[in-house]
């Protein structure tokens, strides 16, 4: 088994921009992401998730560097200044590469 290097990057922001970014996402490149709802705390306060605007998500995306570079740059461009959203990159190892 040949394992090949990625980049995961991992987009923890307001569920209203969950379409916005995901479609970005895949836009900019990404070949597909994974989604789920995500609560904590922060420099902007809790986000309990107990009410629609309180409400995080945490949106995934394997992909090679040009395209997490790619990504990681639209969102701090285009959401950080107006919207409560963290980014970070992780390196990863995965099997079935092509499919990232």
């Amino acid at each position: 088994m040949e394992l090949k290097k990625r980049r995961l990057v991992t987009v923890v922001t307001e569920a209203s921009l969950e379409g916005r970014v995901t479609s970005d996402a895949l836009r900019l490149g990404a070949k597909g992401f994974t989604c789920c709802e995500a609560r904590g705390e922060g420099h902007r306060g809790a986000r309990s998730g107990e009410w629609e605007g309180s409400r995080n998500v945490r949106i995934e995306v394997v992909c090679g560097e040009p395209v997490a570079q790619a990504l990681v740059r639209h969102l701090l461009d285009t959401y950080y200044a107006d919207y409560a959203m963290i980014v970070y990159l992780a390196d990863v190892e995965v099997i079935r590469p092509e499919k990232f």
